[in-house]
């Protein structure tokens, strides 16, 4: 038996948490770690107390809207906006924490991470937004590949 790394074993739980998702898109789990302790998890879906799009349908599908356009026009929230808020809620300090994510982040989470002083960023799976790629870098955050397909959960 070969015992995984932090990182590799911080991915493997987000990829579970991704099973959570009610997005019929795309299914995206979010960790967010410090000093190798899990500190609070998200995962993307319609804002608590409202129907689930696996229930009402995705808005997105039905006005033709592409992946990574108009964001605004989603029920959901995402994975990374998801475990932000749960560390709000419950009063957990994420700052100089690490993010594990299943798929890269867009310019809306990217924003939000920066601001929440979050250091390095983990993700499996490509998502074509370079200008949350650029932000990351001018704000000093550390965006890191682990080279494994996100589609897949």
């Amino acid at each position: 038996m070969t015992r995984p790394g932090w990182h590799e074993y911080f991915m493997e739980i987000t990829r579970v948490v991704a099973k959570r998702s009610t997005c019929l898109r795309r299914q995206v789990g979010a960790l967010i770690v410090k000093e190798q302790r899990i500190l609070c998890t998200g995962y993307n879906g319609a804002p608590a107390g409202t129907p689930h799009c696996s229930v009402v349908g995705c808005l997105r599908d039905k006005m033709n809207i592409p992946s990574g356009e108009r964001h605004e026009l989603c029920r959901g929230l995402h994975a990374e906006q998801n475990a932000i808020i749960q560390a709000a809620l419950h009063g957990v300090s994420i700052e100089g924490g690490v993010f594990y994510i299943t798929c890269q982040p867009c310019i809306m989470c990217a924003k939000m991470i920066c601001n929440a002083g979050i250091k390095e960023v983990y993700f499996q799976g490509n998502y074509p937004d370079q200008l949350a790629a650029d932000i990351f870098q001018e704000a000093g955050v550390k965006l890191i590949s682990m080279g494994e397909d996100a589609e897949r959960t």
